[in-house]
C-alpha cells in the first residue's frame, strides 16, 4: 500500500461520493471521503458559476487535508426558468430543502408550461486541485426534459423529474433508469471520464 497515492473527493454528499468514486476508479490511488479524513462538510458556495463553485471547494478542503482533492458541482437548468435553479440547484427550495422539496418547487414553477417548453440540462463541473492550484478541469452536459410528475427511485437529486432527450415525452426520468446507464451517459460521467483520463495521465 505505500506506493499507493491518496485523492479526497471532496463533497459531502454520499451520492455524488458513490458515483465519482466508481466513475474515477484509478489503478494508484486511494479515493478518500471527507469522513475518512475527519473534515466537516461546510464551506459557503458563493460562485455565480458551476466552476466558480468547484473552484471553491476544491481549494477549501485540499488545504484542510493537505491532499489532492476533486470538488464536483453540478446542478439543473431549466431554458423556461432562465437557466435557473443552476447553481442553487441543491437549495433551491431553500437552505434545508430535501430532495422532493426542490423538486416539488420546479413542478411548481413550470405548472403550465407544454412539453415542448420544459427542456433544460444537467451541468456538471470538476476541478483537480494539487499544491493549492486548480489544474485540471472538465465539465459534461447531460440534454432533456423535466417531466410533469416524479416517476422512479433511483437516482438522486431531480432525477425522479428529468427526462433524459433520448426518451420519448413522458418517457422514462432517470430515476427509472439504471444506475450503470446513468454512469455512462450523465453529466458527471462525462466530467468524470474526462477527469479520469488526465489524472491517470499525472500518474493517479
Amino acid at each position: 500500500m505505500g506506493d499507493r497515492r491518496q485523492l479526497l473527493i471532496a463533497t459531502g454528499s454520499r451520492h455524488k461520493f458513490g458515483e465519482l468514486r466508481a466513475l474515477l476508479d484509478l489503478p494508484n490511488t486511494d479515493l478518500l471521503s471527507l469522513a475518512d479524513v475527519g473534515i466537516a462538510d461546510g464551506v459557503d458556495e458563493t460562485g455565480t458559476t458551476f466552476e466558480e463553485n468547484a473552484t471553491i471547494k476544491g481549494l477549501h478542503y485540499g488545504r484542510e487535508s493537505g491532499l489532492p482533492a476533486i470538488a464536483d458541482d453540478s446542478g439543473i437548468e431549466v431554458d423556461a426558468l432562465g437557466g435557473r435553479p443552476g447553481v442553487h440547484t441543491r437549495r433551491y427550495a431553500g437552505p434545508d430543502a430535501t430532495d422532493e422539496d426542490n423538486n416539488r418547487k420546479l413542478l411548481g414553477e413550470l405548472e403550465s408550461v407544454p412539453s415542448e417548453d420544459r427542456t433544460g440540462r444537467y451541468q456538471a463541473v470538476l476541478v483537480f486541485v494539487e499544491d493549492g492550484e486548480v489544474v485540471e478541469t472538465t465539465q459534461g452536459t447531460f440534454e432533456g426534459r423535466v417531466a410533469f410528475e416524479a416517476r422512479g427511485d433511483a437516482g438522486f437529486g431531480y432525477d425522479p423529474i428529468f427526462e433524459p432527450s433520448t426518451e420519448p415525452v413522458g418517457g422514462r426520468t432517470v430515476a427509472q433508469l439504471s444506475p450503470e446507464w446513468k454512469n455512462r451517459v450523465s453529466h458527471r460521467a462525462q466530467a468524470a471520464l474526462k477527469m479520469r483520463d488526465r489524472l491517470i495521465a499525472r500518474g493517479y
